[in-house]
């Protein structure tokens, strides 16, 4: 019996540790997008990522360490309302245009704060939400009732 006990012991001694390595979060394109101005015309684009789900919507960009000028997430919701993001655990500073049903800018917000939990609302009912690396909005000059399309991938 003890035996038994001291080469279990020593069995237990010489497993390996295991260590858990972070995982970084990576750009995936799934669709591409495209921002018209108020003349129809296309003025900028993006290849963007999709939240269309519960656990995409909630996680969002969240632990995110960058993000290309180029890159962004869409947030698809199943209707229109009033949406409220915050960036908890969000480690970049972003832009949020929110969109209509219609895909039109009805709002935009510029820079966020990074890992800020106060509520960023939309200023009118909102299907979609456009997140794009902070100072994009002023950059290119988004203003409200433009429109975009995108195309999944």
């Amino acid at each position: 019996m003890i035996l038994e006990v001291l080469f279990f012991l020593s069995a237990c001694n010489n497993t390996p540790s295991r260590t858990i390595k972070e995982a970084s979060v990576v750009f995936k394109k799934e669709a591409s997008l495209g921002i018209f101005n108020l003349n129809g015309e296309l003025f900028k684009e993006y290849d963007i990522e999709l939240a269309d789900t519960p656990y995409e919507r909630q996680t969002g960009l969240m632990y995110r360490t960058e993000m290309n000028s180029n890159n962004g997430m869409l947030f698809i919701f199943e209707d229109s309302a009033i949406r409220s993001f915050y960036m908890k655990n969000t480690l970049i500073s972003l832009d949020l245009i929110f969109l209509n049903e219609s895909l039109e800018i009805i709002s935009i917000y510029k820079n966020t704060t990074p890992n800020n939990e106060s509520s960023i609302p939309s200023l009118a009912p909102a299907k979609y939400v456009l997140e794009l690396r902070s100072g994009q909005s002023e950059l290119h000059q988004f203003t409200v009732g433009m429109k975009i399309k995108y195309t999944e991938l």
